[in-house]
């Protein structure tokens, strides 16, 4: 047997400081981790996103200006709604009580950040739930600016910092 689902054979194994995957039984196939026995902390992670644009369709979204109207005001709702919605979309995930949903934008000369901060007192971390709530502000504003820029990009999606929980703090 491999020594990684070997690992997972115990019902409820969801040691993080291991190799192991922990969604894996040990037949290979896919379970929620078991998380009843872990204790609750206050946790939190913010994770990004980046828009790239032109010039000019930035200068449009910065002065609310879109044909579509304000579009980081629709993509702050966006990104906050989908933190909700996110064990709805990434099927292992937990349901989590959120506490506070944060989303900022950072506009640059041919490109837009989008920072997500997401926050709990639970028995796991809220990184996908960050990076689900960034991820969908992006797709938001890519949507709010594609009549004025069919070449938009959405890029460097990723976990900046997270706290709480047995694996600790850390930033990038």
């Amino acid at each position: 047997m491999d020594p990684v689902n070997e690992a997972n054979s115990a019902p409820g194994n969801s040691d993080a400081g291991s190799n192991r995957l922990t969604h894996l039984r040990h037949d290979g196939t896919a379970q929620m981790v078991d998380v009843s026995n872990k204790a609750q902390s206050t946790r939190e992670a913010t994770a990004t996103a980046t828009v790239r644009s032109t010039a000019e369709v930035l200068a449009l979204l910065g002065d609310g200006e879109l044909p579509k109207g304000d579009a980081l005001a629709v993509a702050r709702i966006a990104g906050i709604m989908a933190a909700k919605k996110t064990p709805d979309l990434i099927p292992l995930c937990h349901p989590l009580p959120i506490a506070k949903v944060t989303i900022d934008f950072e506009l640059d000369a041919d490109f837009v950040t989008v920072f997500a901060t997401v926050k709990t007192r639970g028995v796991t971390g809220v990184e996908m739930e960050a990076l689900t709530a960034a991820s969908v502000a992006a797709l938001s504003v890519y949507d709010m600016i594609k009549a004025v820029d069919k070449h938009a990009v959405i890029t460097d999606i990723k976990v900046l910092a997270k706290s709480g929980g047995k694996s600790g703090d850390w930033t990038v």
